[in-house]
């Protein structure tokens, strides 16, 4: 059986306020977080990407000696940390499933067999005075 993760806007938006407070260093926590409760190859590979890219940039953001900065490090991560906050808020967590089953399903009640009640009894329409019941089931 597949594992479920759910989670609430509240847990959403901190796991996003820690990737992007931490100004991207520790963006990868939410998904070892998320891999280890739910296991699955895909929450892992997000995982390993996250953390690749941190031992990427880290290096890459220390060596550098200029004092303009390197453009093109700034855009990578500002692409990656928009990229986990998307995944964080909309794509990683599971939807809430509802509590109480979904209407329709179960016996019906009052002993309506078919989608009118007056047909379940063999009568027609015209016959045997107006039908009963959700006047769209007809």
């Amino acid at each position: 059986m597949d594992k479920r993760l759910e989670a609430g806007w509240i847990q959403r938006i901190a796991w996003s306020v820690l990737a992007v407070g931490s100004l991207g260093l520790l963006v990868w926590v939410p998904f070892l977080y998320v891999a280890i409760r739910r296991g699955r190859g895909s929450d892992w590979g997000a995982f390993a990407a996250f953390l690749l890219y941190e031992l990427v940039t880290l290096p890459w953001a220390t060596t550098q000696q200029s004092d303009s900065g390197d453009p093109i490090l700034g855009v990578v991560a500002l692409v990656s940390i928009g990229m986990a906050v998307g995944m964080l808020l909309f794509a990683v967590f599971d939807k809430r499933q509802p509590k109480y089953g979904t209407v329709g399903r179960g016996p019906v009640p009052g002993g309506m067999q078919g989608p009118v009640q007056g047909l379940a009894q063999g009568q027609a329409h015209g016959q045997g005075g107006p039908v009963q019941g959700n006047p769209y089931l007809r």
